[in-house]
């Protein structure tokens, strides 16, 4: 298992695993977004982070990692917006994998911490995040802006 950085190259992989972790939780996109969401992925800019698990050349799960000002501390946090395995991959190793290679990538950028949610009802992500990570606590809300 090979986690790196995310490349131009891998959108034709990139895109039905993102589907797939768009369907997990019954959202749809316009497509107008996520071409944005793969330029911001690949792009210069070191504040969005895409990273890919790769077992040979097949990429088998992704991860997007956002880094961001944090009010409290001087150096700055990344959250961890997006996680998916592919089903068929899902148990061995690759979550793991992913969420590794995002802490190390969180230290490479100089993040203070390393954050993520996910929905109550996923326990299949919840068993593997209860392992590797503590939580807290926090319960999120949201509010919805118009566009």
């Amino acid at each position: 298992m090979d986690v790196r950085r995310l490349q131009p190259a891998d959108r034709p992989q990139w895109g039905p695993l993102w589907q797939g972790y768009l369907d997990f939780y019954e959202h749809a996109l316009d497509a107008t977004v996520t071409d944005g969401t793969w330029t911001q992925l690949v792009g210069d800019d070191s504040s969005v982070v895409g990273l890919g698990a790769f077992d040979g050349p097949e990429l088998v799960g992704i991860c997007h990692l956002v880094v961001h000002p944090s009010t409290w501390s001087a150096s700055s946090t990344c959250y961890l917006e997006d996680l998916f395995v592919r089903p068929d991959r899902r148990g061995g190793g690759v979550g793991r994998a992913l969420v590794a290679a995002s802490v190390d990538e969180a230290g490479r950028v100089g993040a203070s911490k390393l954050y993520w949610q996910t929905h109550a009802t996923n326990d299949t992500a919840r068993r593997l995040y209860d392992r590797v990570a503590e939580h807290r606590g926090f319960i999120v809300y949201e509010v919805d802006l118009p566009a």
